[in-house]
């Protein structure tokens, strides 16, 4: 997972250096010496990463002014470049950097870099601004970031007490930039199976991450959602579950997603919901249930309802993700036995999705509406009876059509289209259709003529989506036959060749399942 924009790696803090009077000298940083290379595959030297680590110790905290002496740093306290030195040394197997800043690596280190250049006076050599104090700790800490994103870099950095350090700033810290960059590179480091377990046998870690979720910057309140996802979501999500079960935080995470005002900690404490929801068995029986108690399903819908009202007026890009997750989460929910009543029985919830489907440029939000057309036939399943109140709704049956080519990569979701088209033609009268009913579903259907034989030219379809969809495609032979032997049809000549078309189109792919007379009944209870 990708830091956030505003952590993007520093360039080489000095791109104004002298040039080097050889023109054959490299113009990169120099390889550590050999007795202190690691025998690691990366194209940053194991030596700079440790040394960034370093940098970020925290002052003593008797000498730190931000220290809250009130504030017991656990395993943490202590921690210092000898410890680190110790620890390098014996997970390495190597001697560690120097802390001499003299002896340096030749690694960008920039200590140096305001010492005149010999043979310039102070008033010819290049003015350079070297960061101090917090504003260098955010500059070295963006780096370790961007780095952590890389597995090869984040075991070693975990290897070589990053945890630890970033623990004891951030208990200290009174910083929301410094906090919000090490809860960043906790969150890269959550992302790769080897740091994961690290942080999880840290002590206090998780519990200290968890207590974060009461900051008020809501930058910071990202990172630590982004956290607890991908915490949940790993090999180690029952001790996550575990930390984060308890009413306390469950209410707040909720109050956090209904009362934000930012649409990033929106978009990334709805992700936080739909990975508790989505989550291993384990996991999910300690966090939803209490979840339910709390009222996520209506939190869940009121959020639709607020992406839904905003979709339809303002069409923010920036808020469509949120409209995404705020979707898989009530589908997801959808189909847990023990909840999906909480979802498929809310009426509001089930205008709110058909209003969706009827919208008209489709593009903008492709993949919200091939969720609602999951989440509509997970509907319609636990509550069929609901069909009957759109078979003669022409612009949700539009809309429906209109999801087809975003379907095409979606087994699932196709399998879903045709399930509802079923329910919805086999809900309709046969021989008993007006003739003005049948002209409207035959416009309707001749219309996406085009996105109705692409999707037949793919038999991919197996199981109840094939079942399915002979089904609708019966339905529509029969609408389509008694319309041309109607007499209007002789006066539409305009549509005649398309609908022989479809015709034949729908006829010889109607042959794919021998019968569906039981399925037929399945959709109507």
């Amino acid at each position: 997972m990708a830091p956030d924009s505003k952590s993007a790696p520093l360039q080489h803090q000095e791109e104004e250096e002298q040039q080097p009077e050889d023109l054959d000298t490299l113009s990169h940083n120099p390889s550590a010496p050999p007795d202190e290379l690691f025998d690691i595959s990366t194209t940053v030297d194991p030596s700079y990463v440790i040394s960034l680590i370093r940098k970020l110790l925290p002052a003593n905290g008797s000498n730190n002014p931000n220290y809250r002496g009130d504030v017991s740093c656990g395993p943490v306290q202590g921690l210092n470049v000898d410890d680190m030195e110790k620890s390098a040394l014996t997970r390495s197997g190597v001697p560690p950097p120097s802390t001499d800043t003299s002896e340096s690596m030749e690694i960008n280190d920039d200590f140096n870099e305001n010492a005149t250049h010999e043979g310039e006076s102070e008033a010819e050599q290049p003015r350079h601004s070297v960061p101090v104090g917090e504003e260098a700790w955010e500059e070295y800490g963006c780096i370790l970031w961007d780095l952590s994103a890389s597995k090869t870099h984040a075991e070693l950095m975990v290897q070589n007490l990053v945890l630890e350090v970033l623990l004891a700033n951030l208990m200290v810290s009174q910083s929301v930039r410094t906090t919000e960059i090490g809860l960043g590179i906790i969150g890269n480091l959550a992302c790769h199976e080897v740091p994961m377990k690290h942080i999880v046998s840290t002590n206090g870690l998780i519990e200290f991450i968890v207590d974060q979720m009461f900051l008020d910057d809501a930058q910071c309140l990202c990172e630590v959602c982004r956290l607890l996802t991908v915490g949940l979501q790993s090999s180690e999500g029952v001790t996550w579950a575990e930390a984060l079960q308890s009413e306390h935080y469950l209410t707040h995470i909720l109050w956090i997603a209904e009362n934000s005002l930012n649409t990033q900690l929106i978009e990334k404490s709805a992700e936080l919901l739909l990975a508790i929801i989505e989550s291993s068995q384990d996991v999910m029986h300690i966090l939803l249930p209490p979840l339910m108690k709390l009222g996520l399903a209506s939190l869940l819908i009121n959020l639709l309802d607020i992406e839904t009202s905003k979709l339809m007026s303002e069409r923010a890009p920036e808020r469509y993700p949120i409209l995404d997750v705020v979707l898989r989460a009530i589908e997801a929910l959808s189909v847990i036995d023990d909840h999906s009543q909480d979802i498929c029985l809310d009426k509001d919830l089930f205008q709110l999705v058909c209003a969706l489907l009827k919208f008209p440029d489709k593009v903008e939000v492709a993949n919200s509406c091939v969720t609602a057309v999951v989440l509509v036939a997970n509907i319609l399943s636990d509550v069929p009876t609901l069909a009957s109140e759109l078979s003669h709704d022409m612009l949700f049956l539009q809309g429906l059509l209109d999801v087809f080519p975003f379907t095409s990569d979606d087994s699932e979701a196709r399998s879903a289209l045709w399930n509802i088209i079923a329910r919805l033609l086999v809900r309709l009268p046969e021989n008993e259709m007006s003739s003005s009913t049948i002209q409207q579903y035959v416009l309707v259907l001749v219309s996406k003529s085009d996105v109705i034989e692409d999707d037949l030219l793919d038999c991919q379809l197996g199981g109840l989506g094939l079942k399915a969809r002979t089904t609708a495609l019966r339905r529509i032979i029969s609408i389509l036959n008694q319309w041309t032997a109607s007499k209007d049809y002789a006066k539409e000549n305009e549509n005649n060749i398309n609908i022989d078309r479809l015709l034949d189109c729908c006829c010889k792919h109607s042959e794919d399942v021998p019968s569906t007379v039981s399925h037929d009944m399945d959709l109507k209870e």
